[in-house]
């Protein structure tokens, strides 16, 4: 099937959209991450109480990155030429067939590292497809008029379920961890039903041939634009220096002296301060030097990181990492607004593909980096230098793109 390209909308149609496709689209959303969140609190747990060791945890964020690097000029290809819907659908049933494969191993006992690092991978290359065939979908499911509002909201779906995830895979977790996998399957399986039933109001687009130059569209695309390059870029290595959620369970059981329960709090903070900030973007949008709102975000984010290396008090921890997720959603906003306003619908799946590069690399190989330096160093000096580092690379990056700097909107300037 071709990929489908939005259409205008009439307004007797926008309610209807509102509350039908993008309900559906939404709901997605919640329950994909949902899942994603409870099944990252059990493997994190299950494979520090197989181990104990720091780098194993690192280890896990590396098997999930790899196949995503791998992948991205595919990904984006596939997004720009095939119906989205059905890409997220086949993605989230093979994300069910491993949470069915960690809940079977775990009855059975044979679950060990290599397993969970097995399954991991698998995970990683399924969200790799996922992530940009999902965020390449709004703009079919939603008129453009509409796009900002359901951009926020669909964010706001993905933060709350990253609240409710680790809590309820802590919780879960603590009646035995097949209980946090049988969860994931059933929720997995209802969001491919959901995916898949979406209507698009769409028409089919055009199947350019596949050439070198079309599948490294994205990344030329992205080169020419300084203003997108330098917000990508700032959050992968704001993040890659400062990702310290691979060090929870270490963080959980051996610092803070808290059980399963407190690792899904500590897991649901930075969500819930993300939240906040999401909910208070979407009634105070960033209207006026949206580059400098991002950049002074990320120097916080680099102080709350410090604030929590340093830390032995629980609810200190959670203010920090609440403080920690309130701060990174300025960038996440600024950076995908940038994303889907400025990049023509026929690129949108291979440029959403290099931002899901960045998004992953950020997150899973900053796991592997935590996981290798508290290795070397012990877990609270890996964060206080990764919060350290975050500080020093904001301060670069605004010598290294002004054009971010003296941005005035978010909309592409005449």
């Amino acid at each position: 099937m071709t990929t489908p390209k939005p259409v205008e909308f009439s307004e007797s149609d926008r309610t209807a959209i509102r509350y039908a496709a993008f309900q559906r689209f939404w709901g997605m959303r919640v329950l994909s991450s949902l899942s994603f969140q409870m099944l990252a609190v059990a493997m994190g747990w299950q494979m520090y109480a197989l181990t104990h060791s720091a780098f194993a945890l690192g280890l896990v964020g590396l098997a999930q990155f790899l196949p995503m690097f791998c992948l991205t000029l595919v990904v984006g290809h596939v997004a720009d030429r095939y119906d989205r819907r059905r890409i997220v659908a086949i993605c989230q049933v093979i994300e069910a067939l491993a949470a069915g494969t960690f809940l079977l191993g775990t009855l059975g006992g044979w679950l060990s590292a290599p397993a969970i690092y097995t399954l991991a991978a698998c995970m990683g290359a399924a969200r790799a497809f996922e992530s940009p065939s999902s965020s390449s979908l709004l703009p079919a499911v939603v008129p453009r008029g509409e796009l900002s509002r359901a951009t926020a909201l669909s964010t706001s779906a993905n933060q709350a379920a990253q609240i409710l995830g680790p809590a309820c895979g802590g919780v879960l977790y603590g009646l035995g961890p097949s209980a946090v996998y049988l969860a994931c399957f059933v929720c997995f399986c209802a969001a491919a039903a959901l995916v898949s039933s979406i209507p698009l109001r769409a028409k089919p687009a055009f199947r350019a041939p596949v050439t070198l130059e079309s599948v490294f569209s994205g990344i030329a695309f992205i080169r020419r634009e300084p203003v997108i390059l330098g917000a990508l870029s700032l959050d992968l290595f704001a993040v890659l220096f400062g990702g310290a959620t691979a060090l929870l369970p270490i963080y959980a059981r051996d610092i803070l002296q808290t059980g399963p329960w407190g690792l899904g709090a500590l897991r649901s903070a930075p969500a819930i301060g993300a939240l906040a900030g999401t909910l208070w973007f979407a009634h105070f949008p960033l209207r006026k030097r949206p580059g400098i709102a991002m950049f002074g975000g990320v120097i916080v984010f680099g102080i709350a990181t410090i604030v929590f290396g340093l830390s032995t008090n629980f609810f200190l921890s959670l203010i920090a990492l609440a403080l920690l997720g309130a701060s990174d959603v300025i960038s996440v906003v600024v950076r995908l607004s940038l994303v889907q306003l400025r990049t023509p619908d026929e690129m949108l799946g291979r440029v959403s593909a290099v931002n899901a590069l960045f998004i992953g690399t950020s997150n899973q190989l900053g796991e592997f980096e935590s996981g290798v330096t508290a290795g070397w160093w012990g877990a609270r000096a890996s964060v206080l230098v990764g919060g350290i580092g975050t500080i020093a690379i904001t301060l670069l990056w605004m010598r290294l793109f002004p054009a971010l700097v003296r941005m005035r909107s978010l909309e592409r300037e005449a």
